[in-house]
């Protein structure tokens, strides 16, 4: 913990080295929790991408260096919103059904596809409060803090979403049977 905190400080000053290593860390989280929002390799790449922009022009308003992650997922999360916002504004022809390529070793797929469906039910802000609890861990303390929303907020928005997502995997247990 103690590097990350030096390697902060060290960007905060201007080296770029040090913020490069500091964000190759968090890389790969910051991609999943993009491609959750946007549903997309090459849009999920353009927020990494926004992010790291972002990041690295505003590292000298971070207060405390031991945040360094969370405030890195929510700039993560507000691109990944941005660039939701702006695609809603275009209008896309795209055919009704998109081919999936699923390979006969991918066991898996089936059930990422439905937690991805799943997710996908939710608004914006259920969808990163799930998305911080339970996929980045964070406490509802935190997650408050990386939304910038009251305690009680976080925790009503976090019991909806698992209210909704419960009833919608019985509906579909119920249609299944």
């Amino acid at each position: 913990m103690r590097k990350i905190e030096d390697l902060v400080q060290k960007a905060r000053l201007g080296d770029h080295h040090a913020y490069i290593t500091l964000f190759q860390q968090y890389e790969e989280q910051l991609y999943r929790t993009a491609f959750v929002y946007v549903n997309n390799q090459q849009d999920a790449l353009d927020v990494i991408q926004e992010t790291a922009y972002r990041s690295y022009k505003l590292i000298t308003s971070l207060r405390e260096p031991k945040y360094f992650k969370t405030w890195l997922i929510r700039i993560c999360i507000t691109c990944s919103i941005d660039l939701l916002r702006q695609q809603k504004k275009v209008t896309h022809l795209r055919a009704k059904h998109m081919d999936f390529a699923i390979s006969s070793e991918d066991y898996d797929v089936p059930l990422s596809v439905s937690l991805k469906q799943l997710i996908e039910k939710l608004d914006e802000d259920e969808r990163s409060v799930i998305l911080l609890r339970f996929y980045h861990d964070f406490t509802i303390k935190e997650i408050t803090e990386v939304l910038q929303i009251p305690l009680g907020t976080g925790k009503t928005i976090l019991y909806r979403a698992l209210h909704k997502l419960r009833k919608v995997i019985k509906e579909e247990y119920v249609y299944e049977q």
